[in-house]
């Protein structure tokens, strides 16, 4: 199994609130995310990690060179280029998934590691169950503009939505575990010109892959200074 990691962004709300660091490299605990999502990403038995990071930040670039330099036994795929939204860094990444299942996610995604590795289990037996995807959702919503997850009540996945309606429990949590399929309909949004993941995520109902919902305690964002704080306060609870 293959992961991903979209570290492109440029980080600007962070900067304007006077972070100096690049979001990658933001620590929490003294250990910089995109360090973290590596570490945790080959103790769950990573094949290959491929990144993309922003050209405009070549201290990321670095210290992720410099990570590759120190461990040896880290395979990772390297991509550097300025791109226009997350699915592009989707795209530019999906040359190193073709062919494998795969886990995806944005580099300021925070998590508690128990819940991410019942969370790939879960994703294998999902393959095994005749699935093509487990999806990372969490009832906690402390997002500006969530996506709602609709589900049946065996957690089974039949639309993702803008709005809020009685029945939606769950938002998506950003973490995406796919089989090689979701390649063909990434290929396809791209070619529609789509530009948001969450276009990419009902692409995935509409082309009739069958995802299963699999709920987290809880799933922040680091968007803002103040993020920073609360993210650490959630690790330490």
């Amino acid at each position: 199994m293959k992961f991903a990691i979209i570290a492109a962004g440029e980080g600007s709300r962070l900067a304007q609130e006077g972070v100096e660091l690049p979001k990658p490299l933001v620590r929490l605990h003294g250990e910089p995310m995109i360090q973290r999502l590596l570490r945790i990403f080959f103790e769950c038995g990573a094949e290959e990690v491929a990144i993309i990071v922003n050209r405009l930040h070549p201290q990321t670039e670095a210290f992720i060179r410099q990570l590759m330099s120190e461990h040896p036994e880290w395979p990772i795929a390297l991509e550097v280029k300025t791109t226009p939204s997350s699915m592009h860094s989707f795209f530019e990444l999906s040359k190193h998934l073709n062919g494998a299942p795969f886990c995806l996610t944005t580099v300021d995604t925070i998590f508690r590691e128990q819940d991410f590795k019942a969370y790939i289990e879960a994703f294998h037996k999902a393959l095994a169950d005749g699935y093509d995807g487990c999806m990372a959702v969490t009832d906690y919503i402390d997002d500006e503009k969530p996506l709602y997850i609709g589900t049946d009540a065996e957690m089974n996945i039949d639309g993702f939505y803008d709005q809020r309606e009685e029945r939606f429990k769950f938002i998506s949590g950003g973490i995406y575990a796919l089989s090689p399929k979701a390649i063909d309909t990434l290929n396809r949004c791209m070619e529609e010109g789509q530009s948001r993941m969450r276009n990419f995520q009902r692409g995935l109902v509409a082309d009739g892959l069958r995802l299963k919902a699999h709920l987290f305690t809880k799933i922040l964002d680091v968007d803002h200074a103040s993020d920073i704080q609360k993210a650490e306060d959630f690790l330490a609870s």
